[in-house]
Formats: structure tokens, C-alpha cells, sequence
């Protein structure tokens, strides 16, 4: 699986070598971000939508490559859901982790069994190749696939356990809050038993080509383009997953604004906001399919500021800040009466964590630092859950795009 991994990267630069002699990008195009969808390990089975902050189609035929990797961890957790109301309410008026559940049979305290642990570093790869239709149009092609790995250092510096412990105990969080070193570094343990009764197991080495996705982009010519420097485009979507766990298609829509300030020293200024929501598995193809979350949909809001500065031969440096919120998987009113167990008084804290962050909304800040030339573009970014969701942890990636010869 490998070899297939470094024939794709291996492509990619081969083609971006030819592809900068051959044509160039349009220099900047409002904030083009690269891909910043969480390595979530629900979320990697199902399209996820980027959001869309540049300020008109691309220019020319462009490809792009980006690479992530984020640090996924959760103890293991077992979680009851009754199926009776009375019980149900009754569980209600207990906080979670004293809630009196005890489940015998499905005939006398009928009730849906899940359990999960997950510890893995997730690297994404992603091909993704824009494709101007009209002045106003533009559509994209993106593959993405995913390796599960142990995170050791060399190949995974900053998502590595030992980095992330490192910084728990020197810097911030306390030592090892969290049960890492209990349950030993450097390991793959991906195992998820839905409430139907499927089971999804990864190990380490494995690599799987997760989707590809359609997007269609239209740019409308507005009065507030050059009066206001205000641009907005609309966004349709399409994906189609093709792991063996979740094999569905999915459809979205998305609505991004973009606002750019221009000083005399040719700096620039730009504030973007912009909101999706996907329809998952619309369609789907197995009947076998893992549940990945009872909430149908998912839905994005981000919002993006970001500084520019220009060289002397007209390259730029850009430096942003993003902020994203996404719905939660699963329907909050089932966290009112669900029973969790798990091993509380083996490590500090988090061990719900596994099932509880299924029904918390997600945040992450993402520091993002692009620099520009004509024949080329390179991101490189950092995102950090600082709600402590684990999911992941810490995440790093960059992303390098290239015009593609006429």
C-alpha cells in the first residue's frame, strides 16, 4: 500500500514539475486555503466540504496536492442506549457517570450496544484538480485516501504521541491527562462495534482510497465586486465513498462571502465567513454499511481572516487564522439517557470520550502560512482542537498546487 501512496506523490510532482514550465497560477485569488477537514475517524469514510474562499473561478487548469495528519485517541468505551421511554426518563435526571443502567437481555431491558477505542495517527492524501468552465464557473475533481499509522518519529514529527505527551507534560494539559502512556505509545488500536452490529477494524499499515468528490462553483458578477470588494460564490456537491464500510454517495451545498481590503503598501486584508451542510450516504450502496452517526446531516461553518504581504518581485507571504465548527454525528437527545462504562479509575480523564464527543459540536483554530510565486503555491498549516475532543488532537499538513499546461 505503500508504493501506492509514493507512485501518487511521486505523480504529483512529476506534473507540477512540466506544469511550471508550462503555464502560471493567477498570483492571488482571495484566500485559497488548502484542504483543513479534521481526520475525525467518522468522518474519514464520509465527504467532508472544504470551504470555498477565493474570490473568482481559477484561472487556468490547476492541480493540487495535500497531504495531512492528525492524531486520533480514545480508551475504549461500551455505551447502552434504552429503548424504553420510561427508562429513558428515568436515566434522565442522573449526570452520566452515575446513571443506575444495568442491562440483563434484550427481552427485560431491551436496549442498542455500541463500543469503540481508537488510537491511531490518520494521514490523508488528497489529489484534487480545478477544472474553469466559464468566466463564472469552475469545477473540481478531489480523490482523497487515508493511511492508518503507529505516528512514529521520524515520519510523523509533530502528530507522534510522543510529541503530543511531550508537550502535556513541559508545557500545557498536565502529565499524560488524558491516558496515553497507560495504554502505551506508538500504537494502532481502531475498532469500532455499531449499534447494528457491524464491526470496522483497522490496522497499522493500512491504506484505503476513501472518495472521490464533484464540486461545481459559480461566482455571480455583482455591483458590490468592485464597489465594496465583497464576492460570494455558491457551491454544489457530490460525493462518492468507496471504502468497503461505507460505500454511499453524499450531496451537499455551500454558500461563502469574501471581503478584501487593499492598503498603499499593496498589503492586503482579507475577512471571509462561509457555511455548508452535507447530506450523507443520500444513497447508499450496501446494506451492510457501518452507522457512522444517526444525524443525517452534517454541517459547517467557518470563518477566516488573513494577512498578505508582497515581495519585491511580486510573491507574496500570507498568514491566516481559521475557525470551523461542524455539527455533531449523532443526535444530542440520545446523550440524556445513554450508559457509558469504561475504565474510570484506570487513567485521569476522557475515557467517555469515544461516544461522548459523538454528540458535542467540534471547533478547531487552524494556523495557516501560504506562499505565493507564479508557478507555484505552498500551504502549510497547523489545527488544534482546544476543546480536547481527541478527534483529532493535533493536526498538521500542507498542501502544494501547480498550473496544469493548456
Amino acid at each position: 500500500m505503500l508504493k501506492k501512496v509514493f507512485q501518487l506523490i511521486s505523480l504529483v510532482f512529476t506534473i507540477s514539475i512540466f506544469a511550471q514550465k508550462q503555464d502560471s497560477l493567477a498570483l492571488k485569488n482571495g484566500i485559497e486555503n488548502p484542504s483543513l477537514v479534521s481526520t475525525h475517524h467518522f468522518g474519514i469514510f464520509n465527504s467532508r466540504l472544504n470551504t470555498n474562499f477565493k474570490q473568482k473561478r481559477t484561472r487556468n487548469k490547476t492541480l493540487s496536492f495535500n497531504y495531512t495528519s492528525g492524531n486520533n485517541f480514545h480508551p475504549f468505551v461500551e455505551a447502552y442506549f434504552p429503548k424504553d421511554p420510561a427508562v429513558r426518563e428515568q436515566l434522565s435526571e442522573f449526570i452520566w457517570h452515575d446513571r443506575p443502567f444495568h442491562f440483563i437481555n434484550q427481552t427485560t431491558t431491551p436496549a442498542d450496544y455500541m463500543n469503540i477505542v481508537i488510537d491511531a495517527v490518520i494521514k490523508e492524501f488528497r489529489a484534487e484538480l480545478f477544472l474553469p468552465l466559464t468566466k463564472q464557473q469552475e469545477i473540481t475533481i478531489n480523490l482523497r485516501s487515508y493511511f492508518i499509522t503507529k505516528g512514529k518519529h521520524p515520519f510523523s514529527i509533530f502528530t507522534s504521541d510522543e510529541t503530543i505527551e511531550w508537550f502535556h507534560s513541559n508545557i500545557a494539559g498536565g502529565e499524560d491527562p488524558f491516558g496515553r502512556r497507560y495504554y502505551g505509545l506508538n500504537q494502532v488500536n481502531f475498532e469500532y462495534y455499531d449499534r447494528n452490529g457491524n464491526t470496522l477494524k483497522l490496522e497499522n499499515g493500512d491504506f484505503f482510497i476513501g472518495g472521490i468528490e464533484f464540486s461545481h462553483y459559480y461566482y455571480p458578477n455583482l455591483s458590490i465586486n468592485n464597489t465594496k470588494n465583497i464576492y460570494i460564490n455558491f457551491g454544489s456537491h457530490l460525493g462518492i465513498n468507496t471504502s468497503k464500510f461505507n460505500p454511499s454517495l453524499d450531496f451537499g451545498i455551500s454558500l461563502n462571502a469574501l471581503k478584501q481590503y487593499y492598503f498603499k503598501n499593496q498589503n492586503q486584508l482579507n475577512l471571509a465567513i462561509g457555511a455548508n451542510i452535507l447530506r450523507k450516504n443520500l444513497i447508499k450502496l450496501s446494506n451492510d454499511a457501518i452507522d457512522l452517526g444517526n444525524n443525517t446531516y452534517l454541517g459547517t461553518l467557518e470563518g477566516n481572516i488573513e494577512f498578505t504581504t508582497f515581495t519585491k518581485k511580486n510573491n507574496y507571504n500570507s498568514f491566516g487564522i481559521n475557525y470551523q465548527i461542524q455539527t455533531r454525528y449523532n443526535k444530542k437527545a440520545e446523550s440524556n439517557y445513554y450508559s457509558l462504562r469504561g475504565k474510570w479509575q484506570e487513567i485521569n480523564g476522557g475515557w467517555h470520550n469515544g461516544v461522548a464527543t459523538l454528540y458535542n459540536t467540534f471547533s478547531f483554530t487552524s494556523f495557516i502560512y501560504t506562499y505565493g510565486r507564479p508557478k507555484y503555491k505552498i500551504s502549510l498549516f497547523l489545527k488544534q482542537d482546544f476543546d480536547v475532543n481527541n478527534a483529532p488532537d493535533f493536526q498538521t499538513g500542507i498542501q502544494l498546487k501547480v498550473p496544469i499546461h493548456k
